[in-house]
Parts: C-alpha cells; sequence; structure tokens
C-alpha cells in the first residue's frame, strides 16, 4: 500500500474518508490491524488505520457503560474494568495468535466491527448486544451517530447491529460505547470424561437444559485437551466435556453438584472441578481456540444447531481434522492441514447439514483466501439485500472492497 492514513479525531477521519472517496482510492481499514488476516485479501490503494484514535473517554461503573476511541487497545479496556470488578460480558475472543500475529493485540473498534464473541455468548449474548452507540463515518463521507447510552434509546433501525460483524465495509468507526457488567465473584468447571465425543456433546445439551445458568460448554477431544497448560486437563488423557459456571461461591458450588448429580451420573461420567484460576486458563485457552495445532494451515469455523454438531464432525473426517466445540456444540473449529486448492470449502460447506449454519474461513494460505469465498455464501435474495446495503453505506466501495464477499 502505498499510503497509511492516521487521523486522531472524529473531524480527521472524516476527512480522510472523504479524501479517499473524492479519488477514488479504496481503503482498507484496520483498527490495529491484528485481524488483517480475517477474510478475503483487500486490495487497496491506502490504509486507514484508527490505532491514533484511542482513550477511553467515558467510564461510569454505577452506570455500566464505557465510551473509548476505536482504536483502544482491548488490554486497556480490560485492565480499567478489572479495577472496578467489571467486565466485557460477551468476553471478546482475541484471534492474533491463530492469524500469525501476537495476543492482546486488538482494538474495540476491531473486536466489535468483527463481532468478535467468546464461549459465554451462549449466556450473555453476542459482542453487538452490548454495543449501544457509534460515532462513525460512512463511505459517503458522512460523519453519523447512532444510538446512545442505554438500551432504550435505540429507536427505528438499530444500526449498532448492523455495523457490528459488518468488517469495516459499511462504515468506519470512531468512537464506541458499550455495556459493562460487573464480573463474577467466583467460578469454576466440571470437567466430565469417560465417552465418546457424541455423547460429551449431549452431555453439554442435557447441561444447558437446566436451572444451573451454565457460563461456557464445551468439548475437547483428547488431542485438543493433550494442549492445554491446565495439568487436570493435559492429563485425563481423552476427550473431556467442560461445563463453567460463575457467580457467589456458594451458589457455584451448589450448580457444580446440581450438574453431577443431574449429567454426570445420569450419562454415566467421571467428574471431576477446577477451581477459579484453573477456570480462568482453560476457558481462555478455549475463548482464543489456542488448544489446536498452530501449525496446521487452515482453520474453520462453523456455526451450526447443536444437534448437528456430531454430524459435522463426521462429514468432514475425511480432512483428517482437529476439532473443538464451543457454545454446546453450536460453535465448531475445523483445522486442518489441505492448504490448497478449495482449503476444503466444499466439504465442510457441505457438511453443515440441512438445519442451517454457516462456516467461515478464518486461516488459510493468501492463494485459498482469494480463491475462496472466507464467508458463508448468502442465498441470492439475502446477496441482493446485503448489496442494496452497501450501495447505501458505500457506493463507491472504498471500504475494505471484497473483504466479504466479491464485488463488495
Amino acid at each position: 500500500m502505498a499510503e497509511t492514513l492516521s487521523p486522531s479525531s472524529l473531524a480527521e477521519l472524516e476527512q480522510a474518508v472523504t479524501w479517499a472517496l473524492s479519488a477514488e482510492r479504496p481503503l482498507a481499514v484496520n483498527g490495529l490491524g491484528s485481524k488483517r488476516g480475517l477474510g478475503a485479501p483487500v486490495d487497496a490503494a491506502a490504509e486507514l488505520r484508527l490505532d491514533r484514535m484511542a482513550g477511553i473517554d467515558l467510564y461510569e461503573p454505577a452506570e455500566l457503560v464505557m465510551s473509548a476511541g476505536a482504536g483502544t487497545p482491548l488490554v486497556e479496556i480490560e485492565a480499567t474494568l478489572a479495577e472496578r470488578h467489571q467486565e466485557l460480558a460477551f468476553e471478546p475472543a482475541d484471534y492474533g495468535l491463530i492469524l500469525g500475529g501476537r495476543a492482546n493485540a486488538q482494538s474495540v473498534g476491531g473486536t466489535f466491527a468483527c463481532n468478535l464473541s467468546g464461549p459465554r455468548r451462549l449466556k450473555a449474548g453476542a459482542a453487538r448486544d452490548h454495543l449501544l452507540g457509534v460515532h462513525c463515518v460512512t463511505g459517503l463521507g458522512q460523519a453519523i451517530k447512532t444510538g446512545g447510552r442505554v438500551m432504550k434509546n435505540v429507536t427505528g433501525y438499530d444500526l449498532c447491529k448492523l455495523l457490528t460483524g459488518s468488517y469495516g465495509t459499511l462504515a468506519v468507526m470512531g468512537r464506541l460505547t458499550f455495556k459493562v457488567m460487573p464480573a463474577a465473584p467466583d467460578a469454576a468447571t466440571l470437567l466430565l470424561r469417560g465417552a465418546d465425543v457424541p455423547l460429551l456433546l449431549e452431555a453439554l445439551r442435557a447441561a444447558m437444559g437446566t436451572s444451573c445458568d451454565v457460563a461456557g460448554a464445551a468439548v475437547l477431544p483428547a488431542g485438543a485437551a493433550a494442549r492445554s497448560g491446565v495439568a487436570a486437563v493435559a492429563g485425563a488423557g481423552s476427550a473431556l466435556a467442560a461445563l463453567r459456571v460463575e457467580g457467589p461461591e456458594n451458589s457455584v458450588r451448589y450448580r457444580l453438584d446440581a450438574l453431577e448429580r443431574v449429567v454426570a451420573r445420569r450419562l454415566g461420567l467421571d467428574a471431576l472441578r477446577l477451581d477459579r484460576d484453573a477456570t480462568r486458563s482453560l476457558w481462555r485457552e478455549i475463548r482464543d481456540v489456542r488448544l489446536l495445532d498452530p501449525a496446521l494451515p487452515v482453520l474453520w469455523r462453523a456455526s451450526v444447531p447443536p444437534t448437528e454438531a456430531a454430524g459435522l464432525a463426521a462429514g468432514v473426517s475425511s480432512l483428517e481434522p482437529e476439532l473443538l466445540f464451543d457454545w454446546s456444540g453450536g460453535l465448531v473449529w475445523i483445522a486442518h492441514r489441505r492448504g490448497d486448492g478449495d482449503a476444503g470449502a466444499a466439504l465442510v460447506r457441505g457438511s453443515l447439514g440441512g438445519a442451517g449454519g454457516h462456516a467461515t474461513l478464518i486461516r488459510a494460505p493468501e492463494s485459498a483466501r482469494r480463491a475462496v469465498p472466507p464467508f458463508q455464501p448468502q442465498p441470492a435474495l439475502l446477496q441482493g439485500l446485503s448489496q442494496r446495503v452497501k450501495s447505501s453505506f458505500d457506493p463507491k466501495g472504498i471500504l475494505n472492497p471484497g473483504r466479504m464477499y466479491p464485488g463488495f
């Protein structure tokens, strides 16, 4: 790229996009650049970086609200919240390592732009459910403000949810306002073993059907479990189901007892428990996909109904993949070695089943990322709607052209 634009204010951001629009020079939009390899490669004349649009400018712990510049490092956000025993409840995933970069290098704007959510999504919702307001600049060079500081201020079209997960293809976020939540005082994990992966997935679904308020439900095949830095997990020597509960200490203990009685014993599974520190370490490994071999060149992220997870695993078995199941089986990570051709796209997407689902290519050689649509191809009607939305926000196609879908 010939140029790098680094605005330091909303006014400068508007000027930068207006310049690109008038010159018809496409922009590769990046917060801190940690997810540059996510999506299709962007061929652009210049890079628009938001690293100078950083800093927390509003934090009201009693109101559970924070505002920050889009380029603010997420670690700064999390450290500030931790001082007041608060957190981002959607548990944002950190893809830095799996994309060949480093950990703790992402921005809060990039986190919301890519709608990255961790294991707690099944309880707390996705990133988009926590975004309250955005100051941004569209591909028309228009500065807009949407949303507010509380959910009830959102009227009409909820543009926050539209922009979250748009990967910078509709507008460039400059400043964000979002919900924060109190952190749980205690957490523990119930590990289940003594069965194959399909039965362990059944155990997850059974646990989610209880009143135990599960805050994390994953299955670790034996190879993934062996890579954990948590001794009890790595030494299990078999596939494991992991169920996390959070809250006051007595409540956590009571719910673990209930899960062991209602799920483990009913299915004939062995159970052991992890304390708070081991729980934190394990779920960070799951959140950041650190339990799959980083040397495998291809990584898919598939979302399916939890009941379809075992079928998807069987459907991709010819790839000889490493697998990891999260969200009670609703999220399946598939890592394999076949980085040439379509990187296994036809097989992975063809194995999603008739109940719906989608698969995103997270990591692959650049040749595959250019040859294969990284995001699930849309049905014709939905694709037409997406194109109209793109045209409304960015008719000249100057913002991250081609990153999500060919042509826009």
